[in-house]
Parts: C-alpha cells; sequence; structure tokens
C-alpha cells in the first residue's frame, strides 16, 4: 500500500497576484469568462502556476496540481470560457452556500484545448503532474443546456466533451481528479445514476493516466456508490470530514476500488491538522474496512481556495509531512 499526499487542486490565488490583476485595468479573478485575456494578465497567471507548484513541491507532496489559478469557475471553467457557452452570473448555490456561475451551453460543445494549455506550462514544473476537471454529472449539474434540449443528450455531450479535453493532456500527467460534488448535492435518481456512471466512464477512459472520482461535502448514495463503482476509474474519494461514517459504510459494505481517495484534511476551514491527526484519520478508514488498497491518496476533502493563503500552505505542510514521516518510519524499518 502506498500514501499518496496530494489534492483536488483548486487553490487560493496568492495576495501578489490579486494586487497584479488589479492594477491591470481592474481586472480581477471574477472578470476571466473567456480565454482571451491579455498577455499582461497570462503572464500573472503564469507567475501564480510557478508559485503554486513551488508550494506543493516545498511541502513535499506526492503529486503536484496545477492549482487553477486562471478559473473564474471553481467547478464549470472548461465551460465558462467556452465560445458556445455564456458565461452567466454567479447564482449558482449548492445547500452549502457556495457559489458557482450557471454558465449556459448555446451550441455545440466542440473542442476547446484550455485545460491542456495549462497543464502543457505545469508540465514543465514538475514530473508528478495531476489534472483537476469537473467530472460530466456536476459539470453537466451546474449548466444550463439550451442547444441539446434532452437531459440525458445533454450529459452525454458534456461528457463527450471533457473526454477530448482529457485526451488532449500532456504525457506527464499522472493522475486526474474527476471532482463530483454534485453526485452528493443532487444525486441522480433511478436510471440517471446508471447514465451518471456512463459519463463518467467515458471522461476517465479517455486519458492515460490514473483516474480518482472524487465526490465530496458528504457520502454517496447506496444506489449511487454501487453504479459508480461500474465506472473505468482507479480510485474513488471518500470525505471524511464531512461524513466519515457512511463513507466507511459504503466501503465495508458494498466494497470499491483498488485505490482510494481520502478526504482527511478540511478544505473550508481555516483550522490546520497535525501530521498526526492526518495518521489517525487514515488508521480509521483503513481499520475499519476489509480492503488492501493498492494507493490511499491523501487529500483535502474539497479544492483550497475557500482559505487564506497562509492556512493553505500550512495545510499543504501537513499533508506533506504526514507521509515524508511515513516514509521515514517504513526506511527505518527495512534497516
Amino acid at each position: 500500500m502506498t500514501h499518496i499526499a496530494t489534492t483536488p487542486g483548486l487553490f487560493p490565488l496568492p495576495d501578489d497576484a490579486k494586487e497584479a490583476l488589479s492594477d491591470l485595468k481592474g481586472h480581477q479573478k471574477g472578470d476571466l469568462v473567456s480565454g482571451d485575456e491579455s498577455a499582461d494578465v497570462s503572464a500573472v497567471y503564469d507567475d501564480v502556476r510557478e508559485e503554486l507548484v513551488a508550494a506543493q513541491q516545498d511541502a513535499g507532496l506526492d503529486r503536484i496540481a496545477e492549482g487553477q489559478g486562471r478559473w473564474d469557475d471553481m467547478l464549470a471553467h472548461p465551460l465558462t470560457v467556452h465560445d458556445n457557452v455564456s458565461p452567466g452570473g454567479i447564482v449558482r448555490y449548492y445547500d452549502n452556500n457556495n457559489f458557482y456561475r450557471d454558465p449556459v451551453v448555446e451550441g455545440e460543445l466542440t473542442f476547446s484545448g484550455d485545460l491542456a494549455a495549462d497543464l502543457e506550462a505545469a508540465a514543465e514544473l514538475t514530473d508528478d503532474l495531476q489534472a483537476v476537471a469537473p467530472g460530466p454529472y456536476s459539470l453537466a449539474d451546474l449548466a444550463t443546456d439550451d442547444h441539446y434540449g434532452d437531459e440525458a443528450d445533454f450529459q452525454a455531450a458534456v461528457a463527450d466533451f471533457l473526454a477530448a479535453e482529457l485526451e488532449a493532456f500532456p504525457d506527464g500527467v499522472e493522475t486526474v481528479f474527476l471532482l463530483e460534488p454534485s453526485l452528493v448535492e443532487n444525486p441522480p435518481g433511478d436510471g440517471a445514476d446508471e447514465r451518471a456512471s456512463d459519463a463518467i466512464d467515458t471522461v476517465a477512459s479517455a486519458v492515460d493516466a490514473d483516474v480518482v472520482a472524487h465526490p465530496y461535502w458528504g457520502a454517496l448514495d447506496e444506489k449511487v456508490h454501487a453504479h459508480l463503482l461500474d465506472a473505468d476509474v482507479d480510485a474513488i474519494g471518500y470525505d471524511l470530514v464531512s461524513n466519515h461514517d457512511d463513507n466507511v459504510y459504503n466501503v465495508a459494505e458494498y466494497g470499491t476500488k483498488d485505490s482510494v481517495a481520502l478526504g482527511v484534511v478540511d478544505g473550508q476551514n481555516t483550522l490546520v491538522e497535525s501530521p498526526d491527526t492526518i495518521t489517525e484519520r487514515v488508521d480509521w478508514f483503513e481499520g475499519r474496512v476489509p480492503n488492501d488498497f493498492e494507493d490511499v491518496y491523501l487529500t483535502p476533502n474539497t479544492g483550497l481556495f475557500y482559505l487564506p493563503v497562509n492556512r493553505f500552505e500550512e495545510k499543504l505542510q501537513a499533508l506533506g509531512a504526514a507521509t515524508s514521516d511515513e516514509s521515514v518510519e517504513e526506511a527505518e524499518v527495512e534497516a
């Protein structure tokens, strides 16, 4: 079993970047609703990427996310920058008051390449690159369809769109986190749960990397979890911060993939977990399920953009320390 320290990306912008963007003719992060930002703005985001990658490397994380500094919307970004999508206003809410845009799909979801371009740049900075993308169920759930006309057809189109985006990822991508909070917050019903699994399968099958389907803000309904097990993903995420009991129940009762991602750090709370606390949460989970996992990804349960930059960095350090301490202990045993 290998413990891998990582994150689901979605990092806060460094303070100096916020100031620089504000100075550039009043540009703010929320103003980015297309992929055609100016050269000066692009240069700021290039610096942000380098800073976010360096912060993860300094913390000793095993997988390095690009950081999604350019993302105007923390889930719907691939649609909000698409030529055939109106980005919409900030009106979309989950029950826990997280805000997103309401992108309106007005034409065919053709290939964009926006995600791949950012990852190409990040691949120059690390050999342990992890990609982050919204899952097809959540992306379709957060969007409004004014083109395809049928819910099932729209979800399939979103899945095909994301599959093409992932297929263009650079060879250096080791892992892909597909973020699927809507599977918990707005779970699909009978029939739709199987379609959601098929959509995730379509996206995951498009990339030659380990794929993690990562729901969060709770636990999956039993039937949704069962269908997700049929998708061609390498690991499923379990949010032990929001609902550890039901997530353990799903795994103990119904099984899971050969690998898992465990949300053991609170991505929305400024209280910084100690490495010992992280290790205890992992041990608690592993002691209550019968599985012998190949890989266990240790991660915040959500993206970290909710946090002040200093707390974000401290949480990275705690994650890195949790697995580096473990590596030292293993080396001492082998010696």
